[in-house]
């Protein structure tokens, strides 16, 4: 349980409890036992007479008072160095490699417990530090101004962000610019910083190559930590009592000085959210021809884009749809122009593909890229959807197909050339359209939308990250919070997800239906960011209060493969986009993530709310089927809460 409280609670009084945390085990000295070197317990904020505290005991210990922990001065006159000292975890964690034993600060005394509980008064708080044992769980290590660490801290069932809110009453949290793991504790009249934790994001990973070395090692490389951080000044590594020049409050809008790193984010939590709405989902598009004029130009495409996005497309007309939703005919075009135009790109196509073909083994063996790629897609054909009759058996021709569309591609895309996983997305669309032309110019079409997920830089899927790590702040801080303590809270586990659109989370039919959804881009392009938070929110009784490590998390994730309900997914998806849009004070971030705040520029003649039209309908028909289940329930709710309006 997770307790924040003011004035109520007090634990007697003149000592008020402001917060507590159970479940936080304090790890002794793993380097010099063999036993079982943690031990469950409580920690709090009180509010003594004179000090504020952080205090720690164990679990058998409830009922008492935690023992007093005495620091060294932070002068360090007439200390005596210890060169034996010896933290009894990773070395690294420490702040210092050696403390000095110095006369005591008198505090009130404190009544001794249990060897291993403390009472730090937040005045004597140094530092503090994210750690990991070799286990890859997260710690928590707190620093006195003496030097002395204490013994690391695990929160096994969350509670740092509270923790740490709950902090910023009494100190201000500074980052290093060396360490991003590490942040130093000032008191608010100190003027070093006005952020709040929030600000610094202490908990969203933003380093550069964040993704990459995923990408090497998925298992092996953990993402949580205090890596996005704000570099406001040099200093912070400096022994306690040294002077340092942060920017006071009135120089916060000035110039930034050549120490201010760049890119300083405003990122707020703790977003109230109104009840998630009942969604439904409607009948597959079952008509084609009635949409169309005498000349074949598509009547109302915006209504089209909305019974897709609410059920889809029989696949009889999957063909004829796709093609539309993938830009290889334009919506107003007529029939006679459509033939134009397929004899056009008929044309193109087999220009590009002659291009590789007509290079012979000599050639080839002088072209290294070209013979990168050929080998590549060889071997990622051989294994694509091999389940599926169309691409089954020895010999298919549905391979072969698939072979030149994507050697043809690497014609069409130099820059881009071929990528592993591209052949995931070329599968369904050779399937549907059973023409390699078409499937070809589909594939395109697709790639406009998603070809920034290859990119070797890997910046985009590093930005889907922790795109989607704000939507989960704000739709539940809670499950974020846990996954964060478990080294999890980069979501890298999402990363297959969000590179091929699910395709491996679904079954085959189950994807055709989920990407003429996704196509849709409603009621957001990053409606599959708002997917995967609902898969998320799915498992969070799995996670929560459970014993997953990091690499059992990442099990898990990876075992839901084909055991997902599409349509569940999607209600839950587009109930986070409605729950999202109707907070009125939902943070600036996040509504760029959901398209409902565009950043202005100054070539805009139109505001952001006038910017589209093409949800509206889909947005009536959401509330309209919610409201007859959820009126008498919410009723309250909606009357002070006005529904958005989609963009």
């Amino acid at each position: 349980i997770c307790k924040a409280i003011s004035t109520a609670g007090s634990l007697t009084a003149t000592n008020n409890l402001v917060f507590e945390k159970e479940g936080v085990y304090l790890h002794t000295n793993a380097k010099r036992s063999n036993q079982d070197t943690t031990i469950p317990g409580f920690i709090r904020i009180v509010e003594r007479v004179s000090w504020p505290a952080l205090e720690w005991s164990a679990l058998e210990d409830e009922g008492r008072n935690a023992a007093a922990v005495f620091y060294t001065k932070k002068d360090g006159e007439g200390g005596v160095e210890d060169t034996n000292f010896d933290p009894g975890y990773e070395p690294d964690w420490a702040v210092i490699s050696t403390v000095k034993r110095d006369r005591v600060r008198e505090h009130p005394p404190v009544k001794e417990t249990s060897q291993w509980s403390f009472s730090l008064p937040l005045s004597e708080l140094y530092s503090l530090r994210r750690s990991r044992f070799s286990l890859g769980r997260n710690f928590l290590v707190f620093t006195s101004r003496g030097g002395h660490p204490l013994p690391p801290l695990h929160f096994h069932r969350g509670g740092t962000r509270e923790l740490l809110r709950a902090l910023q009453r009494y100190i201000i949290l500074a980052p290093s610019p060396v360490d991003g793991r590490l942040f130093l504790a000032y008191p608010h009249d100190s003027g070093a910083l006005s952020q709040s934790f929030d600000e610094l994001h202490l908990f969203d990973d933003g380093s550069s190559d964040l993704v990459s070395r995923f990408i090497q090692d998925p298992y092996a490389t953990t993402f949580g930590g205090f890596s996005k951080v704000t570099n406001f000044f040099r200093g912070a590594l400096r022994p306690p009592g040294s002077p340092f020049h942060p920017r006071g409050p009135q120089d916060h809008h000035g110039p930034p000085s050549a120490d201010d790193e760049p890119g300083f984010e405003l990122i707020t939590c703790g977003v109230e959210l109104g009840p998630k709405p009942d969604v439904t989902r409607g009948q597959p598009l079952d008509k084609w021809e009635e949409f169309l004029d005498p000349e074949g130009r598509v009547k109302d495409p915006q209504r089209i884009k909305e019974l897709v996005f609410r059920g889809g497309i029989t696949p009889s007309l999957r063909k004829d749809v796709w093609k539309f939703l993938l830009g290889f005919y334009p919506w107003n075009s007529t029939v006679k122009e459509r033939e134009d135009i397929l004899r056009m790109k008929t044309d193109e196509y087999f220009r590009m593909k002659v291009q590789w073909k007509s290079v012979s083994e000599e050639q080839e063996m002088r072209n290294s890229l070209l013979r990168g790629y050929r080998s590549l897609i060889e071997r990622d054909v051989s294994r694509t959807d091999r389940h599926n009759t169309f691409f089954s058996g020895n010999d298919n021709p549905g391979l072969t197909l698939l072979n030149d569309v994507l050697m043809t591609y690497c014609m069409f895309n130099f820059d881009l050339g071929y990528v592993q996983g591209m052949s995931d997305l070329l599968a369904p669309l050779l399937f549907v359209t059973q023409n390699e032309v078409e499937s070809f110019w589909c594939l395109t079409g697709f790639m406009e939308m998603v070809h920034q997920n290859f990119e070797e830089s890997q910046e985009a899927m590093k930005q889907q990250l922790l795109q989607l790590s704000l939507l989960m702040k704000a739709l539940d801080p809670e499950l974020l919070d846990y996954l964060d303590s478990q080294d999890s809270g980069s979501l890298c586990f999402c990363f297959r997800w969000l590179l091929i659109w699910f395709k491996r989370e679904f079954s085959f039919e189950d994807i055709l239906s989920l990407w003429e959804v996704l196509w849709t881009r409603l009621p957001c392009e990053n409606f599959h960011l708002l997917m995967a938070a609902s898969i998320l929110e799915s498992q969070r009784g799995e996670f929560i209060g459970s014993d997953h490590d990091f690499n059992t998390i990442l099990k898990h994730i990876n075992e839901l493969t084909m055991k997902l309900d599409l349509q569940t997914v999607l209600r839950g998806a587009e109930a986070n986009y409605l729950q999202l849009a109707c907070c009125k004070e939902l943070p600036v971030k996040v509504q760029e993530v959901i398209g409902l705040y565009v950043p202005p520029s100054p070539d805009d003649e139109t505001s952001p709310e006038s910017e589209s039209h093409e949800t509206q309908q889909l947005q009536s028909q959401s509330q309209a089927a919610a409201t007859e289940t959820s009126q008498s329930s919410n009723s309250t709710a909606a009357a002070a809460r006005p529904r958005p309006t989609y963009p």
